[in-house]
């Protein structure tokens, strides 16, 4: 049997993917702070680091992965926060989730294929460094 979620849940996680979105790294700590799971996936299994992580956001990377987060949590493609941010070129990102435990061989593609495939040589050092 299949609950219909309450409306006032819906609007409170996408507001908080949102803030994830828009790098809102205070108002993100707060609201996990304040009991919303650090771990909070969307319909697509995108996390908030996910999220924060494709569009850029280090410092909002950073307070979700210090309140527990999980720098590897794949979303439902298989897709890891650590290869977005490759594939979108955020290297504060990719330091900011190699900081955290991020492993650059999990996913599929896993960030190491990413880095190949674009040819980032200095991410691959990066990578191998570790």
């Amino acid at each position: 049997m299949s609950e219909t979620p309450d409306p006032e849940v819906i609007e409170l996680a996408t507001k908080v993917f949102d803030l994830a979105r828009t790098g809102d790294a205070e108002a993100l700590a707060a609201y996990v702070d304040a009991g919303v799971p650090a771990n909070l996936t969307n319909e697509k299994g995108d996390s908030l680091v996910m999220l924060a992580a494709y569009h850029g956001h280090a410092d909002a990377v950073t307070a979700l992965l210090a309140r527990g987060a999980d720098a590897d949590r794949a979303n439902d493609r298989g897709q890891t926060p650590l290869a977005g941010a490759v594939f979108k070129g955020e290297d504060a990102v990719v330091r900011a989730l190699l900081a955290g435990g991020a492993n650059p061989e999990a996913g599929t593609p896993s960030a190491v294929d990413t880095a190949r495939m674009f040819g980032k040589a200095e991410l691959l050092d990066l990578f191998d460094a570790r």
